[in-house]
């Protein structure tokens, strides 16, 4: 069973930095594409962030361009969003999630194309 596990979360004022971990298990991690999604109360969960299952691919909403970078350790089956330049409006609870299918090249974006979600962690940032 695959499990999901984001930790990082928390209370940052504008302009500040966070970085999210989302911890994997029951998988093969390095087989597979990673992502980060975000929903803010009262709105669809969006597509944040992506990360191949090499590491080499990567994709980012525009909104998060510039700010944000995903990363991963397969050895340590983990992957990151570092997030900078937080603004109000990246207020959210964030949540990591599993390509449906392992080995594709490019960085997954749809949420369609995830299986696997974790729990999700709160991020609020202040004005």
């Amino acid at each position: 069973q695959v499990q999901l596990a984001e930790s990082g979360g928390g209370l940052v004022q504008a302009g500040g930095s966070l970085r999210l971990s989302c911890a994997a298990s029951g998988l093969t991690f390095s087989s597979y594409g990673m992502g980060w999604f975000r929903q803010a109360p009262g709105k669809e969960r969006e597509f944040v962030a992506a990360i191949g299952w090499t590491g080499v691919n990567t994709a980012y909403a525009d909104s998060v361009k510039g700010r944000f970078t995903v990363s991963r350790v397969n050895a340590k089956n983990t992957m990151y969003l570092q997030m900078n330049s937080l603004k109000p409006e990246d207020t959210a609870v964030y949540y990591c999630a599993a390509a449906l299918v392992p080995c594709r090249a490019r960085a997954p974006t749809g949420r369609g194309e995830f299986g696997s979600w974790g729990q999700g962690t709160q991020v609020t940032v202040s004005s």
